[in-house]
């Protein structure tokens, strides 16, 4: 991508790097290669992040990032493990383990010879995940918030907002839920939207007069929010040059879109850390699980982190409902959409909405990055 002096230094720097890593392996393929390096360690300035919005130390915050990325390892094999008994799993920061729900005694000692912890629960995921798609059926009414799969109550939890919470048409949807399931209610303070705003100066791009963020770089373009442009829209970057075109959009039902880049643009493996940290290599997009800290870049209020709460939630926009996000305690403000969500080096997802803003605090949710990418057969850019 284009940017500033400075950026574009780094990124050719950055660039270099791969391209004389890529010449050396093939010289050297008549002889052994050696081992692998080991991962590089996070950033000071990742950890400044997590310091200062998750309240833990340097050492806490790389410990937290070693046990998460050892949790996301087990929860796949885990979830094998348990066959049909398996009722979801969380990460929990006071362990530093993946727990494991299972309906059947019996199958608690495979999962837990994998690493993980078990709770024994009556409902099964699948059984949940039923209930809950029963409900994305349904037309909410503007007081109900979203709803989602919630491994650690074994149930469906509906979110209301706080002042809607008696209003008639909740209260009947409400009953309508539970109907169909076990379900929980929750409230929330306010009711989300998306995170879109109009042109004002600085990063990163513009299609018409909004304003949204990029999310990461796949090979031929961009992943990044549907609601921010419509397929063939023209989009045009920070500097107001014609950057691309959407060739893809989602929205309602999804919120996702590609946008495939023009001659003079470039796409790295790289989300900005604003300042606030270093820029961040993207190695992947390996899912972390509920529970993980998780970490979001946006051109409004650039760097800020929190924890996944939640995955699979149906979130009820004012202009319809959205399927399959992952809902966050991340803050995030308008011209926020779109942007990256990273779990260490590990891509998650693009910005959608939430409610709430980064001086008072809020929650956010993101489209997960493995379902863009299989929806239009893109490659994620990785260091």
């Amino acid at each position: 991508m284009k940017h500033t002096a400075p950026l574009r230094a780094a990124v050719a720097a950055l660039l270099l790097t791969v391209g004389l890593g890529a010449a050396h392996a093939g010289v050297a393929s008549a002889v052994p290669l050696p081992e692998p390096a080991a991962a590089p360690s996070a950033s000071a300035g990742l950890l400044d992040a997590m310091r200062q919005d998750l309240g833990l130390t340097g050492s806490q915050a790389e410990e937290r990032l070693s046990a998460e990325k050892a949790a996301a390892a087990v929860e796949k094999t885990a979830r094998q493990a348990a066959g049909d008994a398996y009722g979801g799993s969380w990460y929990e920061p006071s362990t530093g383990r993946l727990v494991v729900a299972v309906t059947d005694r019996a199958k608690e000692s495979a999962a837990r010879a994998l690493g993980a912890d078990t709770r024994l629960v009556r409902h099964s995921a699948a059984a949940l995940d039923r209930a809950k798609a029963r409900l994305d059926t349904l037309r909410a009414p503007t007081g109900v918030a979203g709803w989602h799969v919630d491994p650690r109550t074994n149930s469906v939890v509906v979110t209301v907002v706080r002042t809607e919470r008696e209003a008639p048409a909740v209260r009947a949807f409400v009953d309508r839920a539970r109907a169909g399931g076990p379900v929980t209610v929750a409230e929330t303070a306010q009711a989300p939207r998306t995170y879109a705003a109009g042109t004002v100066g600085g990063d990163p791009y513009y299609t018409g007069n909004v304003r949204c963020s990029i999310g990461f770089s796949v090979h031929g373009g961009f992943v990044t929010a549907g609601h921010c442009g419509q397929a063939g829209a023209a989009v045009r970057g920070w500097d107001g040059s014609t950057m691309g075109t959407f060739q893809g959009s989602s929205f309602p039902g999804n919120d996702y879109a590609y946008v495939g880049i023009h001659s003079g643009w470039w796409t790295v493996p790289v989300v900005l850390g604003w300042g606030t940290i270093p820029d961040q290599l993207v190695r992947g997009s390996a899912e972390a699980p509920v529970g993980a800290s998780i970490c979001r870049s946006g051109s409004t209020t650039h760097w800020h982190c929190g924890t996944v709460l939640a995955k699979n939630e149906t979130v009820n926009y004012s202009q319809g409902a959205v399927h399959q996000m992952t809902k966050t305690s991340v803050c995030a403000e308008g011209g926020d959409s779109g942007g990256s969500f990273l779990s260490g080096d590990q891509a998650q997802g693009v910005t959608s909405g939430g409610w709430g803003n980064c001086s008072t605090g809020g929650q956010t949710w993101f489209q997960p990055i493995n379902e863009i990418l299989g929806r239009y057969g893109l490659t994620l850019h990785t260091a």
